[in-house]
C-alpha cells in the first residue's frame, strides 16, 4: 500500500516550532459587557452593547466632567470593561478616570485594527472596537501601573531637559567658530571645569588670548601657548550677544535638570528597600566614586540597588542610566511578561518570522519605538572593544552579519539578562571572552565532523591519530 501525502514535503524543524495553537471552529462570546470608545482631541463616540438603553452610541467632550459623564453612563450601563486605540496622549485621561471607576480598560494598537475596509467613521470605529473586544479578538498593550507611571514621567523629562542643554552647547560651539575662535579644538569639552570659566570670561568682556589661556586647569594637556592662538579671534557684538543668550539657557537648562533630579530622588525613597545587603558592594569598573557628564545630582546606582537589590552595573555596557531608562518604562516588576521571548517581543528585539509555504521569508524585527530598546541598543555599541563575553559576542556578530544586527542581537542578549535579575535575582557573572571562542570552536568541530560523516569520511587527529565521530550527545574521541 502506497503512503498518502507522499508528496507533501516534512515540515522543518523551525516551521513545527513556529505552529501556534489551533484556530476556533466558531466564536465565542468572551467579553459580553464590553464597550468600545473611538478617541478624538475633542470628542470621544463610545459604543455600548445593543438593549442596553435606547442609544448605544454617544458622543462625550474631552474636559473632565464630560469624561465622568462617560464613566456613569457606562456603569449604569452594566459595562465592565472598554477597548480603545492608543492614539498619541488622548487616551492618557480617559484611561484615568475610567480605572478609578473599576472599570477595565484595554488599550490596543491601532495597527491591529485599521486595516478593515468600510470602518472609516467615528461611530463605526467605535462599534467595530467594540464587536472585536466582544470576541476575544485584541490584545492589551501593557500599561505601566501609577506609580511606574510617574517615576517614567520625571526621567523622560528630564531627558528632554539635558537634549535641549546639548542643544545649547551645539549654539556656542557655532558661534565660537563664526568668530573663528576655535576653543573645542584646544579642549576635549568645551562646558568642562576650564572651559565654563573661559566661556564666562569672554561673556564678561574679557578678550584678551593670553590671559583666556591662564584660566584654563594644569590638567589641560594643550600649552598655554596653544590655548593663546585658539583664542585669537574676531570677538564681534552680534556674535558675543548670541553666546550670552546660549550660556544663558544653558544654565537654566542645567537648573531645571537638578531640580527634575531632587524631584526623582524623592519619589524614589518612596519605593520600599528589598536589598539584603546592608552595604552597596564596589563599583566593578570604576575604582573612584567620579561622578560622569549628564549623570543624576544622587546615587542612582544606590537607589536601584536598593529598590531591586541588583546591582546593574556588573553587567558590561550597563550603567545605572542605561538601567534605569529601561525600569522607568517597564517598572521593578516584570510579572506582566510571563517570559524572556515576551519580554523581547515587547521590546521589538527579536526576529519577526513572515512564514509563507512553510518557508521564512523574513526576518527582520518589527519596527517599535520603545525608549528601553533604544537604550539597550546604545549599551550594545559600548561592547565593541569589550574585553568580556558580550564584547566578544558582539564582535563575532558584527564580523558576520554587519554591525547594525550585532547590535540588535547583543541588546536582545541583555534585555535578557535584565530580565533574569529583575525576576529570579540572578547576578550576573562574566564568562570572558575565552569562554564564547571555546563555544564557537565545539560547535564547529561537531559541524565539521558531522559533514565528514555524511560524506563517508572520518576526522583523525594529526598528533593523536584518534578518530572523532559524531554523536548526538556530544564530540567525543575515540581511537580508530
Amino acid at each position: 500500500m502506497t503512503e498518502q501525502h507522499s508528496n507533501i514535503p516534512e515540515m522543518s524543524k523551525h516551521y513545527r516550532r513556529q505552529r501556534g495553537k489551533p484556530l476556533p471552529k466558531h466564536l465565542e462570546v468572551l467579553h459580553p459587557d464590553a464597550a468600545g470608545i473611538d478617541l478624538g482631541a475633542t470628542h470621544h463616540y463610545v459604543s455600548i452593547p445593543e438593549q442596553r438603553g435606547e442609544e448605544t452610541v454617544r458622543r462625550f467632550g474631552c474636559y473632565t466632567p464630560q469624561l465622568e459623564e462617560m464613566a456613569q453612563w457606562l456603569t449604569h450601563s452594566g459595562v465592565k470593561t472598554v477597548v480603545m486605540e492608543a492614539t498619541g496622549v488622548y487616551w492618557m485621561p480617559v484611561f484615568r478616570v475610567l480605572e478609578s471607576h473599576g472599570l477595565e480598560v484595554l488599550l490596543v494598537n491601532p495597527r491591529h485594527v485599521k486595516y478593515v475596509p468600510g470602518r472609516k467613521t467615528d461611530v463605526a470605529d467605535c462599534q467595530w472596537l467594540r464587536q472585536l473586544h466582544t470576541y476575544g479578538l485584541l490584545r492589551g498593550a501593557f500599561v505601566p501601573p501609577q506609580d511606574v507611571a510617574v517615576m517614567r514621567t520625571y526621567w523622560r523629562q528630564r531627558k528632554e531637559l539635558v537634549e535641549c542643554a546639548s542643544r545649547e552647547i551645539l549654539h556656542m560651539q557655532k558661534t565660537l567658530t563664526q568668530m573663528n575662535v576655535h576653543l573645542h579644538v584646544v579642549l576635549s569639552d568645551i562646558t568642562g571645569v576650564s572651559g565654563m570659566k573661559i566661556l564666562r570670561a569672554i561673556v564678561d568682556g574679557q578678550h584678551d588670548p593670553v590671559e583666556l589661556a591662564k584660566l584654563a586647569n594644569a590638567q589641560v594637556k594643550s600649552s598655554r601657548d596653544e590655548i593663546a592662538q585658539a583664542l585669537s579671534g574676531h570677538y564681534t557684538a552680534e556674535h558675543l550677544f548670541v553666546l550670552k543668550q546660549a550660556l544663558e539657557l544653558f544654565d537654566v537648562f542645567q537648573s531645571k535638570i537638578r531640580d527634575c533630579d531632587e524631584q526623582l530622588a524623592t519619589y524614589l525613597s518612596r519605593f520600599e528597600t528589598k536589598a539584603t545587603a546592608q552595604t552597596l558592594p564596589p563599583h566593578p569598573k570604576r575604582s573612584k566614586r567620579t561622578r560622569r557628564k549628564n549623570e543624576p545630582h544622587f546615587e542612582l546606582r544606590a537607589e536601584l540597588w536598593r529598590i531591586t537589590g541588583v546591582d546593574f552595573s556588573r553587567i558590561d555596557g550597563v550603567d545605572s542610566m542605561v538601567a534605569f531608562t529601561v525600569l522607568s518604562e517597564i517598572g521593578f516588576d516584570v510579572n506582566a511578561f510571563p517570559t524572556e521571548d515576551e519580554f523581547v517581543s515587547w521590546l521589538g528585539l527579536c526576529p519577526n518570522n513572515a512564514i509563507t509555504g512553510g518557508k521564512v521569508k523574513r526576518r527582520r524585527t518589527r519596527r517599535v519605538f520603545n525608549r528601553a530598546a533604544d537604550a539597550l541598543r546604545i549599551a550594545a555599541q559600548t561592547l565593541w572593544h569589550g574585553k568580556s563575553y558580550l564584547g566578544a559576542y558582539y564582535r563575532r556578530f558584527a564580523a558576520r552579519l554587519g554591525a547594525p544586527k550585532a547590535i540588535t542581537a547583543t541588546a536582545h542578549k541583555l534585555a535578557r539578562i535584565i530580565y533574569r535579575a529583575l525576576k529570579y535575582g540572578q547576578e550576573y557573572i562574566d564568562k570572558g571572552q575565552q569562554h564564547l571562542e571555546e563555544e564557537h570552536r565545539e560547535r564547529s568541530m561537531k559541524a565539521l565532523v558531522k559533514r565528514a560523516k555524511e560524506y563517508g569520511y572520518m576526522l583523525v587527529h594529526n598528533e593523536t591519530g584518534e578518530c572523532l565521530p559524531y554523536e548526538n550527545k556530544g564530540l567525543t574521541q575515540c581511537v580508530s
